[in-house]
């Protein structure tokens, strides 16, 4: 049997890296100033915060068209047996929920094509695409695949704390009047993501401030809830973030101390669908249990 691979580019692997991988990526849109542009597709991390820092430029994301999907999915098995795809969490997507059921109710692709919703995004749904991977070079089946990562889905948690509220703002998912007040005080929130929505989780002042809050938060989910899966090795941890390079890599190394027997394995840039609501300037980081 041989299965394909489809994720979006919400997970942050670059067309470059899914070549790489042997894998596909559906892009997701970003919209600029009213016009459709695609992360990858001749629209690069550079343009789109050069874009950004215009006063006048209002930004928005869509979610992959359900019909361009099949249609990616009709071309696929001409040359596949099954389709794997791995796409943002349902959580923040209402798409993820129709493309699941396309899959599960048209007759073409019942059977043949998975539509995974196991709640997640950016780094920890790049972990997920990279434990596929190394399923099915063991030889395991598509639908085996599918159940563990279903099943597993679960454990995961992401913290980021933003640069500004200024592009929560412009996105409109911020009040004007909560985003005057923040600016003022100059409060950076920290937002937590379990498998669902993003909720705040602190208010910071201090990128210091921030990366001490998260790094406990971290603490807390390892010791916690993701206790005996630490204990066995199976928690991995990364870091992410929007045009905030230097940073990423310092606190990562914070990490890797405070968390020697959790493997480090991601240090990425956040994807444009992710950056339009937060803008530059942002840390992440995030567990999740591997393969």
């Amino acid at each position: 049997m041989k299965t394909a691979i489809v994720t979006d580019s919400n997970c942050g692997i670059t067309v470059r890296q899914a070549n790489e991988l042997g894998i596909e990526i559906q892009p997701t849109p970003v919209l600029v100033n009213g016009n459709q542009y695609f992360e990858e597709e001749g629209f690069t991390q550079e343009r789109f915060y050069e874009k950004l820092a215009k006063a006048d430029t209002t930004v928005a994301t869509s979610q992959p068209n359900p019909f361009d999907v099949a249609e990616r999915w009709r071309r696929l098995l001409k040359t596949h047996d099954e389709i794997l795809y791995m796409p943002l969490s349902s959580g923040l997507s209402e798409t993820a929920l129709t493309i699941k059921k396309m899959a599960e109710t048209e007759p073409e692709f019942i059977g043949r094509v998975y539509a995974l919703d196991n709640h997640r995004v950016s780094i920890t749904q790049k972990q997920t695409v990279l434990d596929a991977l190394k399923m099915f070079g063991e030889g395991k089946t598509t639908k085996q695949v599918y159940d563990y990562l279903m099943e597993t889905g679960k454990y995961s948690s992401i913290y980021i704390a933003l640069g500004t509220l200024k592009y929560l703002k412009k996105s409109g998912r911020l009040t004007p009047a909560a985003a005057l007040i923040g600016t003022m005080l100059k409060i950076k929130p920290v937002l937590q993501n379990h498998g669902g929505v993003f909720d705040t989780y602190a208010k910071v002042r201090k990128t210091t401030e921030a990366k001490k809050v998260m790094t406990d938060a971290l603490a807390h989910d390892l010791e916690n809830d993701f206790k005996d899966l630490r204990a066995q090795g199976k928690m991995i941890i990364a870091v992410a973030h929007t045009q905030n390079y230097d940073e990423a890599v310092k606190f990562a190394e914070e990490l890797k101390e405070r968390f020697p027997d959790c493997q480090l394995e991601h240090v990425d840039p956040l994807s444009l669908s992710v950056a339009c609501h937060i803008g530059p300037g942002a840390l992440a980081c995030g567990c999740c249990i591997r393969y």
